[in-house]
């Protein structure tokens, strides 16, 4: 049974046990927990859930035979224990003589699950961004030319093989081989760079200027419809992303919901504020308009007057009038009699205004004050007050005469 942070050194094929004791906590979201062997020399580890499939291991099988030389052997080895597993068990297995090895348990915060939570909530927040952007559509093309050159080959090679062909067999293998191959390279990335350098240098010019050369001729997306599945897509790799990073499952679920409730924040406000006002009016007591006053009505009176005539005169000049039609329409007034002179002088009136002058002649402007303006309501005042003594007059008179009547 393996212990955390303490070190077993072995120098014989041997089988152990980890059994996690500890409850993960909110503090605990990019902690990892690995059990790593080190050795002097090429080893197989073979990783089961319980003791029980530990024995099975012993046991000769042909599945056995065969998964053990399927595993790949390597000095270094790590096995990743999930927070939430009681038990994980290993046999290590030694294929030369005098190797040494020690087996230890490490509980760490790891930086790696770190960066790929940032990873995701950049992907996520700014996907619509990435999607439409040069750099972004560029760097992108030339990352995956080089890490899945192999790939590409292997589908432009298929674009060519006719249909019902042997090869596809050929093809599927290829693929399996070159997704293989992509994860040894990067398993071996640090020794392959101190070793041969100058190749992986001139491998990365290549492919990256071949990469870049066939973006440059597609060019990036332009259909706003591609853009939206890209940037979807961007955003689900996101979410994957920081789902994966993060070690405690309910925790990574909270966190998805606070993005996608982060994300679109602006609809949930938008209602809130809609249903906050209808509320509000359905509570609030109904204010009485108030009334103009005599000077603020004829202000107002002025001034819309002088605005539906200016928008008059700029539909008149706008070539959406027909100048013509609108002409023939102008008739005088029904109480006028009709002169064909007079209709003459209307049209040649309507003509001046819509070239900018003035909609009223002097004479109009003089009628109009005689009968509304100042002197009229002066005159008026007079009249209703000679009226209102001759009704005073009137009834002061009624009861002599009614005397008199009776008197008689």
């Amino acid at each position: 049974m393996l212990r955390e942070s303490q070190a077993y050194d072995m120098v014989t094929s041997q089988q152990f046990c980890y059994k996690n004791v500890l409850i993960p906590k909110w503090h605990d979201i990019w902690t990892r927990i690995q059990i790593r062997i080190n050795s002097s020399k090429l080893v197989r580890v073979a990783q089961v859930e319980s003791e029980e499939k530990l024995k099975e291991l012993e046991q000769f099988s042909i599945w056995n035979f065969f998964s053990s030389f399927l595993r790949e052997k390597s000095n270094d080895t790590y096995v990743n224990v999930g927070p939430y597993s009681t038990k994980t068990c290993l046999k290590v297995e030694i294929t030369e003589k005098d190797t040494k090895y020690s087996v230890m348990v490490t509980r760490r915060f790891d930086p790696k699950l770190f960066l790929v939570f940032l990873l995701g909530l950049l992907l996520f927040f700014c996907g619509d961004l990435l999607s439409r952007s040069q750099i972004f559509y560029y760097s992108t093309g030339m990352s995956v030319g080089i890490v899945a050159s192999l790939l590409i080959v292997i589908f432009l090679l298929s674009k060519f093989m006719p249909k019902k062909s042997p090869i596809y067999v050929i093809l599927v293998g290829g693929w399996s081989f070159s997704l293989y191959l992509i994860q040894l390279v990067f398993k071996n990335l640090q020794e392959i760079w101190r070793c041969y350098w100058q190749y992986l240098l001139s491998y990365v010019l290549t492919v990256g200027f071949m990469s870049f050369a066939v973006c440059y001729k597609y060019g990036p997306l332009e259909n706003e419809r591609s853009i939206n599945l890209l940037t979807w897509t961007l955003q689900l790799m996101g979410l994957c992303f920081m789902y994966s990073a993060i070690q405690i499952p309910h925790i990574a679920l909270a966190m998805i919901i606070i993005a996608l409730c982060t994300k679109n924040l602006e609809y949930p406000i938008q209602w809130l504020y809609i249903t906050y006002r209808k509320i509000c009016k359905a509570t609030e007591k109904p204010v009485p308009p108030r009334l103009l006053t005599e000077e603020e009505y004829r202000i107002q009176g002025e001034v819309e007057t002088r605005k539906a005539l200016e928008e008059l005169r700029e539909f008149c000049n706008s070539p959406d009038c027909s100048a013509w039609k609108t002409v023939s329409r102008i008739q005088s007034p029904k109480s006028e009699p009709h002169v064909p002179n007079r209709k003459l002088k209307k049209r040649n009136k309507f003509a001046d205004f819509v070239e900018g002058s003035f909609h009223l002649t002097p004479n109009e402007v003089s009628v109009h004050e005689q009968e509304y303006g100042l002197g009229s309501i002066i005159d008026q005042d007079e009249l209703f007050e000679e009226t209102s003594s001759v009704e005073e007059d009137s009834d002061s008179q009624c009861p002599a005469i009614t005397q008199n009547n009776i008197l008689t």
